[in-house]
């Protein structure tokens, strides 16, 4: 299986926001889109970084309640991880365990195509997972 697949399924609504944004805005949005983390995109649409929720605890343990007032680029992660449409579901597990991220936006020929999260992945395992052990369950049950 590979990433285009899960995007068929899941759909390509990426969330984004601007890097001049206040957190204290990308905290809200967060929450009302009920996601953990948004792509930041520049006035041009490139891809600047991201910022999760992981990004948020960091900057409060380090900020206190000032980074509410800070602006999302002084929060985002700049060096984003990718993946393309065509990377496998193995490869992006291992992306996400090597970088020790939950969120991939995917991109293809400079352009933001989706994202996928953990959630994302597992779940495309264990439906993949599902599907073996009836097969394996209906061969054995023809093959009796």
């Amino acid at each position: 299986m590979d990433v285009e697949r899960i995007l068929d399924t899941k759909g390509r609504k990426v969330v984004t926001i601007r890097p001049d944004t206040p957190v204290a805005e990308a905290v809200s949005r967060l929450r009302a889109e009920g996601i953990g983390a948004m792509v930041v995109l520049s006035a041009s649409g490139h891809l600047d970084g991201i910022i999760s929720e992981r990004d948020v605890v960091r900057g409060l343990a380090r900020h206190s309640r000032a980074v509410l007032d800070l602006k999302v680029a002084d929060l985002m992660t700049r060096s984003v991880a990718t993946c393309s449409p065509k990377d496998t579901v193995k490869a992006v597990m291992a992306v996400m365990t090597e970088r020790r991220v939950r969120h991939l936006p995917v991109v293809e020929a400079g352009q933001l195509l989706g994202i996928v999260s953990i959630g994302d992945v597992v779940k495309n395992r264990l439906d993949e997972m599902e599907l073996e052990v009836n097969v394996l369950r209906d061969a054995y049950i023809v093959h009796r």
